[in-house]
């Protein structure tokens, strides 16, 4: 299995707003006071079109599907909470924590994949489980090293640890288990969705090894991506705080490794990091202070990469 893909899925707002179903237990969202609805969609809209540009310009196979007005789904544009696609033509579609999300998984998405020649030969569907109250949020929950067979998962009430075995069973993932904090008005709260504390690349992991509090869990964390040769970069708390944990790395033009981050996520990284991460990739970042303020989410939880078999 290869760890990165050419091809992702983004959804483009139409109603794009600050959710206050979110809101209890992801951190990262802010009220931008001053500013009309309107205003906010259009601006998070100017973003997310001016970062899809800068993808395609390398040459990444973005597929652009506009969100529904009438559905009312104000973070439909962070899909890959919904959503994942596999190598063997499987997609799954998870249990979502916020009820209005849930009006985010769309059949049509598939329909729209398929028209472009993606092959989807089974559907793995955990959405039962939030009638009962527990859920998995796509990548943004569970971390994928799809090279070698693990899956990360920092358990949150977004992530729930049955749930999680039960997917890396369906899947064949190793599962690699822990609790990941961070610090919110001087209190330890876990972090609401993994991929905003680490990356995994082909050949190196970005993560934020203080958040894991349980010195343990934090040793098994690294040696685990020590054995399997990732170079890790560590980043602090405060850089996580601007997204710095929440990269991609995707594919473009002949190949060519990309790692895509926000502007605010590059500009918290050290020389040394930014060093450390040219040795693997080239780093292309955008303005996204709109859609991190208001969403509590940044580049990566925009793309859901497909890796799904083409005809």
């Amino acid at each position: 299995m290869t760890q990165t893909t050419n091809s992702i899925l983004m959804i483009r707002p139409v109603a794009f707003r600050m959710n206050e179903q979110t809101a209890v237990n992801n951190y990262y969202q802010k009220v931008i006071d001053d500013l009309l609805p309107a205003t906010v969609n259009a601006k998070a809209q100017q973003e997310f079109d001016v970062f899809v540009e800068k993808l395609r310009a390398v040459g990444v196979d973005v597929t652009v599907v506009d969100d529904i007005e009438k559905a009312d789904t104000p973070d439909s544009i962070f899909p890959n909470n919904w959503i994942s696609f596999h190598e063997n033509g499987d997609v799954a579609l998870y249990p979502m924590f916020a009820e209005n999300r849930r009006r985010e998984r769309r059949e049509d998405v598939l329909d729209i994949l398929e028209e472009k020649g993606f092959i989807i030969n089974n559907i793995m569907d955990y959405t039962s489980a939030e009638e009962d109250g527990f859920f998995l949020e796509g990548t943004g929950s569970l971390l994928l090293d799809r090279e070698n067979g693990k899956a990360y998962c920092a358990l949150s009430p977004r992530a729930d640890e049955e749930l999680f075995i039960e997917f890396c069973e369906d899947f064949e993932f190793t599962p690699v288990i822990f609790e990941a904090f961070q610090t919110v008005n001087n209190e330890r709260k876990l972090i609401y969705h993994t991929n905003v504390m680490m990356c995994i690349g082909d050949t190196f992991a970005v993560i934020c090894a203080d958040c894991i509090d349980d010195k343990k869990e934090r040793k098994m964390v690294l040696d685990s991506l020590r054995g399997d040769e990732k170079d890790i970069i560590l980043i602090t708390e405060q850089q996580l705080n601007n997204f710095a944990g929440n990269m991609l790395e995707v594919k473009g033009v002949d190949d060519r490794r990309y790692l895509v981050m926000s502007t605010s996520a590059y500009q918290s990284l050290t020389k040394k990091q930014i060093a450390q991460l040219e040795e693997h990739v080239t780093i292309l970042s955008s303005n996204l202070d709109t859609i991190e303020a208001c969403g509590g989410g940044s580049a990566r939880c925009m793309m859901a990469e497909i890796f799904l078999p083409r005809e």
